[in-house]
């Protein structure tokens, strides 16, 4: 009997460690870094691999994490973190009643919306586009850049396995893409 229970755990560890593969098409288009008055904007999209959307169209709910962080280049010391945007999107589709929903939280405001189509859903939930960063009077002079970092959860394994079996990972992948540097300012 204690053969059968190992030889299941077995089997539930090999399908889990294997079937867990990085999002190879997964890239960021972008950042795109605009400065207009004195306000810092950022542009940025995120497009998926076919696998992911497969399973998107399929009905399995995902949970992307998007972070927007500005960052200030020291010469000899590590770069400066300055601020940073953080945004949740959670992404269902139900294929029977063809319904695409997605939800944005920003860390104090949740936005749902509904779609008509599945690609329409994608665009809006996988892109940023004039994210108001910050006002550069706020700001040190400076070169500094933008550092965006995606992110997408596996979905929630039973907490007695997260004990047991450490090794597995917690996302399904985990990118992130830098803009070229700008200058803030004049520095003395």
């Amino acid at each position: 009997m204690n053969w059968k229970i190992y030889h299941l755990l077995g089997c539930i560890v090999f399908f889990l460690f294997f079937s867990l593969s990085l999002a190879i098409g997964t890239e960021i288009q972008g950042p795109e870094v605009t400065l207009r008055g004195n306000e810092i904007y950022v542009t940025t999209s995120l497009s998926l691999d076919g696998r992911y959307l497969q399973e998107l169209r399929n009905g399995i709910a995902k949970e992307l994490r998007f972070r927007v962080d500005l960052f200030r280049v020291w010469k000899i010391w590590p770069d400066e973190f300055v601020l940073g945007k953080y945004f949740i999107r959670t992404l269902k589709c139900d294929p029977v009643k063809n319904e695409f929903i997605a939800t944005s939280f920003d860390g104090s405001t949740v936005t749902e919306k509904r779609f008509k189509s599945f690609e329409s859903m994608i665009q809006w939930a996988l892109s940023i586009k004039d994210l108001k960063l910050t006002n550069v009077r706020e700001l040190e002079p400076g070169m500094h850049y933008v550092r965006v970092t995606s992110e997408s959860k596996i979905r929630k394994l039973p907490p007695v396995i997260g004990y047991f079996l450490i090794f597995l990972p917690e996302n399904e992948f985990s990118i992130e893409k830098e803009s070229p540097l700008f200058m803030i300012g004049e520095v003395k």
